[in-house]
């Protein structure tokens, strides 16, 4: 039997490289890594989100990459509320939220807005079951 263990990377088509690492870093603390023949990266957690410059993408990519195209949600350890601020603070529009969904592993509370390019970013906080805002 197959069984998928975690994500290790995802890959972001950006219009801009530079951009796309000073948002990320001021808004969600991510950090930029180099790697490779100088590639750039996004790392958190044990995770990271490699970064390719639309039109200068690496081989092998999507069939259709594009900046814009990506709609993910991220886990976070910060509460909700507390994160919604720190982006306010930076003049990020929060789009929607918070709000209570369903995540991989149950009932979540997350907030959803942009990043440069118009990738819907949602993060969440895991609630639990059956509701209350607990980590």
């Amino acid at each position: 039997m197959i069984e998928i263990e975690a994500i290790d990377h995802l890959v972001l088509t950006v219009a801009s490289i530079e951009r796309t690492l000073a948002f990320y870093a001021a808004a969600l603390g991510m950090r930029e890594e180099t790697f490779g023949a100088g590639r750039k990266a996004l790392a958190f957690g044990a995770q990271k989100f490699n970064l390719h410059e639309a039109g200068k993408e690496f081989e092998p990519k999507a069939a259709r990459p594009a900046p814009g195209s990506v709609d993910l949600c991220l886990l976070a350890r910060t509460p909700i509320d507390q994160l919604a601020r720190h982006l306010a603070d930076l003049g990020v529009p929060i789009e929607l939220g918070p709000v209570e969904r369903t995540g991989a592993t149950g009932p979540i509370l997350s907030i959803y807005f942009r990043d440069p390019d118009g990738n819907l970013i949602e993060v969440a906080n895991r609630l639990a079951p059956g509701g209350g805002h607990g980590n």
